[in-house]
């Protein structure tokens, strides 16, 4: 397995050649490592030195020179480092190390890509936790995807991932979701009964009261007990969540019910240590907590005056059991309408002794769809939402997943129906799966005439579109470790486009078939592994890399 990349072994020589300058761990900033956007620059750069002026009161390119004379470099993968304007360091790959690299693109295969840069951690990653009140919609798919593929990325860099949903199966929403049923129930058997008010009218009611009276009959006519019709809903939506999961590509590893820190008695707990440290107190009849100590202009209702408790004490209770279960990290995938209130629960583990910095928060921003240039609605089939479902009914789960991660999370998402159902390869997504699959019909031919012998001599591919295609390839472990520790699987969607942009030059450059033999066998070897480098980024992407289309 290949576990130190170029960028990790460039930042190790830079940080020993650093030694010179006496400087203590906090002096010494990120060291930086860029692909120039000019590659007559070299083939990765660093502004370490231009960090450091500050610091050392020197000019940027002295310490630059000084940097450079006390580097010691392997000569086998570094050919040259050179300084450029300012200070930059730039440096050059050796050729060697290029064939070498390609070499463990084709041994390491379908584990290309895969570091030990977070092996020993245990990261908990939260995600979808909808409610089992009616199916996923198109609001909750981009937190899915985007979920589920930040903990494919993590488990590439080598941590062990636990992907969990929360959820709370008690309270208003699940009191109207088990009334509404009943309602439906009872007209099925022809009794005039009203929807509640706020009560759900889904088609999906409609099926969960069905399957009812084909159970149990007119026996639940005559209860005033909703416990029956609310369990009933709670089974069949959670069984359709996760078959739109499982359509999604996405297996959850754990589920954990609000209620579990109401029967252990951690809010209780919570609000005493609260009490104990003159952080909470009682005001209106209300519980509050002293968010103004953690920088907060105002403090926070805890419990409200009715004794019911706002959302985030039963949050504060389950993220402190989160970090009781040993995670070193835990991640959350909010929406933008989390991005005030979340802080209150960070604010609240600090307050019970817990490393804040030990909870990550990915916040998305929302999602459109839209049709010829309009929001579009596409069905009205389960009340006034699009299901992600009818969504990828519409285009695939494939196209669905890679529309929700193309763009950073941050950024408002508008998901274009009429682009997604393109087939041709002005479809993002079918311009990488094409490529893929334009490899192996290329693969197969040169299979049909050619029966190699010995080993591929990778060291005749020269050509300038051919080693640009292997320095692309070789980025690829680089790539996933900025995707995963940014958490913004788009970065890999870009690197793909790359990718398939490079190959497609090298195909247009140098012929595959048709040339002396060696280099036939060569350049073979080079389209495989480019491949397999798309194949293994698709997958991280959770969608499909086929060989025919």
């Amino acid at each position: 397995m290949n576990t130190i990349t170029m960028k990790d072994y460039l930042r190790s020589i830079i940080t020993t050649a650093l030694n010179q300058f006496d400087l203590s761990k906090e002096e010494i900033p990120e060291i930086q490592i860029e692909k120039p956007n000019q590659p007559e620059h070299g083939d990765s750069a660093s502004n370490i030195a231009l960090n450091l002026a500050g610091t050392l009161k020197m000019n940027p390119r002295s310490i630059a020179e000084e940097i450079v004379e006390k580097m010691e470099y392997d000569p086998r993968k570094i050919d040259a480092v050179e300084i450029a304007g300012p200070g930059f360091i730039n440096f050059r790959y050796a050729e060697n190390y290029l064939f070498e690299e390609l070499q463990g693109v084709l041994d390491q295969g379908a584990r290309f890509g895969e570091t030990e840069t977070r092996a020993g951690q245990r990261i908990l990653i939260e995600f979808v936790s909808a409610n089992p009140t009616g199916p996923l919609t198109v609001g909750h798919g981009r937190n899915a995807v985007l979920g589920d593929t930040v903990a494919r990325l993590l488990e590439w860099t080598g941590a062990e991932v636990d992907r969990e949903y929360y959820f709370n199966n008690a309270g208003r929403q699940m009191r109207m979701l088990g009334q509404s049923v009943q309602a439906r129930y009872r007209q099925e058997l022809g009794q005039d009964a009203e929807l509640p008010e706020d009560g759900y009218e889904g088609e999906y009611i409609r099926d969960i009261a069905h399957a009812l009276v084909e159970e149990h009959g007119e026996a639940l006519l005559d209860t005033s007990d909703i416990t029956a019709f609310k369990e009933k809903a709670e089974q069949l939506i959670f069984e359709e969540i996760q078959a739109t999961l499982q359509r999604m590509n996405i297996k959850m590893d754990l589920f954990f019910n609000e209620q579990e820190v109401y029967d252990d008695g951690s809010i209780d707990q919570v609000v005493n240590a609260f009490r104990e440290k003159d952080l909470a107190y009682d005001k209106d009849g209300a519980t509050w907590f002293r968010t103004s100590r953690f920088g907060k202009e105002k403090d926070t209702v805890l419990v409200k005056s009715t004794g019911e408790p706002t959302y985030r004490l039963p949050d504060i209770a389950y993220h402190a059991n989160k970090l009781e279960r040993g995670y070193d990290q835990c991640i959350d995938v909010f929406g933008a309408d989390h991005i005030d209130t979340y802080p209150d629960v960070l604010s609240g583990l600090e307050a019970l002794g817990y490393d804040r910095s030990r909870v990550d928060v990915i916040v998305y921003q929302f999602v459109t769809i839209v049709k010829e240039g309009k929001p579009f609605k596409m069905s009205t089939r389960k009340a006034n939402f699009i299901t992600l479902d009818e969504l990828m009914d519409e285009v695939g789960p494939d196209v669905t997943r890679f529309f929700f991660l193309m763009r950073a999370p941050n950024t408002h998402l508008e998901f274009d129906v009429a682009a997604a159902k393109e087939e041709g390869e002005k479809n993002p997504v079918f311009y990488l799966q094409y490529a893929h699959a334009r490899i192996h019909s290329i693969l197969r031919k040169v299979k049909q005439e050619y029966a190699f012998g010995e080993a591929p001599d990778l060291t005749i591919l020269t050509h300038e579109s051919e080693n640009k295609l292997i320095k692309s390839m070789i980025r690829f472990p680089e790539m996933i470790q900025s995707a995963a520790e940014s958490r913004e699987p788009h970065r890999l969607i870009n690197y793909l486009d790359d990718l398939a942009s490079h190959f497609t030059s090298f195909y247009h450059d140098c012929r595959i078939l048709g040339e002396d033999e060696k280099l036939v066998q060569a350049r073979t070897a080079l389209a495989k592994a480019t491949a397999q480098v798309l194949a293994n980024g698709l997958g991280i992407l959770g969608i499909s890399a086929p060989e025919q289309m």
